[in-house]
């Protein structure tokens, strides 16, 4: 009886709904992966149900490792990370598995110093220091011959790191193991590394409750949550010996030498680059898609979907502080979708 109810329940709002000019999504795409893109990804989802109402997404932000364990075991329609995949990775898919870049952004250290007023800048030798835990205290004297008011600081730093398989720490480590051979040596890149030292947060949110609530502390996340969260974000020295901010010129020019030589593989690091304007932590985003979509109507929703973000709301990242691919990225991505068949 409770049962029939219910199903009458159901019917009636559904009914009411649809007299009020609102629609129910017949299509729910499922995607898990990445924080890195996840304010911007939920943005687009958001906008799409204008475009297609008939289409849903639902999406679980666990990481890049996690988003890449689901695409390959198919429990997702899509996956997202930050990190690319090896070949011995695609090989090992059930069936080809696509890359497809959607927009590049920026990693930045935020940090909790109170007494500090002015913007904190470091040096990536001084940035591996602090993550190899050479540097521990905020009044270390490589620290204040930049920063002149942390002379007063002494306080211990709270290193923060990632506990999760993430792709903004494939990144991050990306860049420390390209500026410090100390760090390539003994610690690596990946999703997933050895911390020296420091205190671990899941997820981006995590480490942007760190820094809200740990005093002295420094962490690593993408410069939407910063922006988004009203976090500082530490000025670095570029290869070039630029001090530079985070801004979409300065990610853009992170991208112009390394995109110059890329042909079909899109899988290209973006730190540490000589452009003299180039931020030096930068990443590219993928969604990860089979080649050969086994649910028509899931299959088609999800290339129109790709079409969709590359041609309109691709253009429009600059609101939540990403970057849009370089036109000859855009380009080849634009092949890469209509590859897919279903």
């Amino acid at each position: 009886m409770i049962k029939k109810i219910h199903r009458i329940f159901v019917l009636l709002t559904a009914v009411m709904a649809l007299s009020a000019g609102q629609s129910f999504a017949e299509t729910v795409l499922k995607g898990a992966g990445a924080t890195f893109p996840y304010p911007l990804y939920s943005k687009w989802f958001r906008d799409y149900a204008q475009v297609d109402p008939v289409v849903a997404f639902t999406y679980d932000a666990i990481g890049s490792s996690g988003g890449v364990k689901q695409i390959m075991a198919q429990a997702v329609n899509f996956g997202a990370s930050d990190r690319f995949l090896t070949d011995e990775e695609l090989a090992a898919a059930p069936g080809k598995l696509l890359q497809i870049p959607t927009v590049m952004g920026a990693v930045v250290l935020s940090y909790n110093i109170p007494g500090l007023h002015s913007e904190l800048k470091l040096t990536p030798e001084a940035v591996s220091a602090i993550y190899l835990g050479e540097i521990s205290r905020w009044n270390d004297s490589r620290l204040v011959a930049l920063n002149k008011e942390l002379k007063t600081i002494d306080q211990k730093i709270i290193v923060v790191h990632r506990s999760d398989g993430s792709g903004t720490t494939s990144i991050f480590t990306d860049y420390l193991s390209s500026v410090s051979s100390e760090w390539a040596r003994k610690v690596g890149k990946g999703n997933t590394v050895q911390w020296p030292v420091g205190i671990g947060g899941k997820g981006s949110k995590e480490m942007v409750e760190h820094i809200r609530t740990v005093p002295f502390s420094i962490a690593y996340m993408e410069n939407a949550y910063t922006m988004v969260n009203n976090l500082p974000t530490a000025v670095l020295k570029n290869k070039a010996g630029r001090f530079v901010n985070p801004t979409m010129r300065s990610i853009r020019a992170a991208a112009v030498d390394a995109i110059k030589n890329v042909k079909s593989d899109y899988r290209v690091s973006l730190v540490n680059q000589a452009g003299k304007d180039a931020y030096p932590i930068v990443g590219l985003t993928w969604l990860l898609v089979y080649q050969e979509q086994k649910d028509p109507v899931k299959g088609k929703a999800l290339v129109e979907f790709l079409n969709w973000e590359l041609k309109k709301a691709e253009k429009m990242t600059s609101t939540l502080f990403y970057t849009p691919l370089p036109e000859k990225l855009g380009g080849m991505v634009d092949q890469a979708i209509r590859s897919i068949s279903y």
